[in-house]
């Protein structure tokens, strides 16, 4: 048995195409340099493609799996780009046809066990994983330690436990590939006040607080959020440093 599919995403999957940001170009030239070649992909997790995309300009051909079909039906289609409702314990590849496999802020939700051994099978020797994360924000420091109030008192008791690991920057999930050395990189946008909350509510804690106890709260640290950015069309710089982990496949 399989850990089961945690969607927390499906019922405003839209939400989480129009406001979850763009990984940086640099992260997409570095991996595909990592790999003797660049046939295949396997974007894991894909959720809208947002990974698969950047891929598909780098990798002849990229399969991007997701357990979720709402979040599929969100992802903008590329001609090289190929989704496929698949768990990522599960998935539709052949045995070692992938050049390198991508997670992007998914990893913690997995069966790791049975999704390194997919890993494993798919993967052609030499090959590599790339798996990432990024977590809070920084902004202003001053908005930045509202949103962290936030994040950790009023939304703190909502987190899936899993969260955790992303907090931790992926740390302390076991990863056993040989690793590989990676650049330093970071997320960056220019968002108004309306972008910065529409990203906010496509949290996953946003999103059950709100279900369950409504609005109240959440319109409270939107009106603190809103004195402190200044005026609401002003577009500051939001960046979002990467926490990344990679590794070589082994060529047994």
């Amino acid at each position: 048995m399989t850990k089961p599919f945690s969607d927390h995403f499906s019922f405003h999957a839209a939400e989480y195409a129009r406001f979850r940001p763009d990984y940086p170009p640099p992260l997409f030239d570095w991996l595909a340099s990592i790999v003797p070649r660049q046939f295949v992909s396997w974007d894991c997790a894909t959720g809208n493609g947002q990974a698969a995309i950047a891929l598909a300009s780098r990798f002849d051909a990229v399969v991007a799996t997701d357990a979720s079909a709402a979040q599929l039906s969100e992802a903008r289609r590329v001609a090289n780009v190929h989704y496929v409702q698949a768990a990522a314990e599960s998935c539709p590849l052949r045995d070692r046809s992938v050049d390198v496999v991508t997670v992007a802020q998914a990893m913690h939700w997995f069966d790791l066990d049975a999704f390194y051994a997919e890993v494993g099978r798919v993967v052609v020797p030499g090959g590599a994983i790339v798996v990432w994360s990024y977590a809070l924000m920084a902004i202003d420091p001053a908005i930045d330690a509202l949103v962290d109030r936030f994040y950790r008192d009023t939304l703190g008791g909502w987190w899936p436990a899993e969260r955790r690991h992303v907090d931790e920057g992926y740390r302390s999930l076991r990863f056993p590939f040989a690793p590989i050395e990676h650049p330093s990189l970071e997320m960056t946008r220019e968002w108004s006040l309306a972008e910065l909350l529409g990203y906010i509510g496509t949290w996953s804690a946003f999103q059950r607080y709100a279900r369950a106890r409504g609005h109240e709260a959440l319109d409270e640290f939107a009106g603190r959020v809103a004195a402190a950015w200044g005026a609401p069309e002003r577009r500051r710089t939001v960046r979002w440093p990467l926490a990344i982990r990679a590794g070589r496949i082994s060529g047994e």
